[in-house]
């Protein structure tokens, strides 16, 4: 198979883009970033790209499956203006390219409460991609909704926060559902949602994904 993948430079995505390279199942891994990538792999092709031009790179998105976990933080967009754009222009438009070039297997990294009538920003706009996705009518489509993610190295000092006190309640026997998803785990899960063989709609939400990735292909 061949797989196509933006957000590959992220914690999710270098996991994803790792493990894809690894998998048999896969003889070619297509990366659209904006700067090189310092992994190499004899399967991987990086596109370097401008996802605010997408008339000049989406005829380049031909393959079996996408993958979409591209995402930034609303400090590092420095508005929520620039977050939409990340977070939904730049994903729906690489979405939109893959469904009018044949690929027929989209897999969505979401968020827990993503839901287009929010009325929290985050939520909606989430919710809002995951609509526009839907709509494109991919024949097989697969959405997560995972809650906090466990980022290797990350710096982040609310999430470094928030993943300790996370941790000390699931120690203590609270919040079971919302346990911190260590972002290899969700790759595992997206691969082995590409290798499932249906054509539906599928959402995996919070701890199912930890359920869902042990399973096998």
């Amino acid at each position: 198979m061949k797989a196509l993948v933006i957000g590959a430079t992220g914690a999710t995505g270098k996991d994803l883009v790792h493990q894809l390279c690894e998998d048999p199942d896969f003889d070619q891994v297509d990366i659209f970033v904006r700067r090189r990538s310092d992994f190499h792999h004899p399967k991987l092709k990086a596109h370097i790209i401008d996802f605010d031009r997408p008339e000049e790179w989406k005829n380049l998105v031909q393959g079996d499956v996408a993958f979409s976990c591209l995402g930034t933080t609303l400090k590092s967009a420095g508005s929520k203006a620039n977050q939409k754009v990340i977070d939904y222009d730049y994903q729906f438009n690489f979405a939109k390219a893959a469904r009018e070039n044949g690929v027929e297997d989209y897999i969505l990294v979401s968020s827990y409460g993503a839901n287009p009538a929010s009325k929290i920003f985050y939520s909606k706009m989430k919710g809002e991609l995951e609509v526009a996705v839907r709509n494109l009518n991919f024949p097989k489509t697969t959405i997560f909704q995972p809650g906090m993610l466990e980022r290797k190295d990350s710096e982040r000092n609310a999430e470094l926060l928030g993943l300790k006190a996370l941790h000390f309640f699931n120690r203590v026997g609270l919040f079971k559902e919302h346990q911190p998803l260590p972002t290899a785990v969700l790759a595992k899960a997206m691969i082995l949602a590409s290798k499932i063989k249906s054509n539906s709609f599928s959402e995996i939400k919070l701890h199912n994904i930890f359920s869902f990735a042990a399973k096998k292909a």
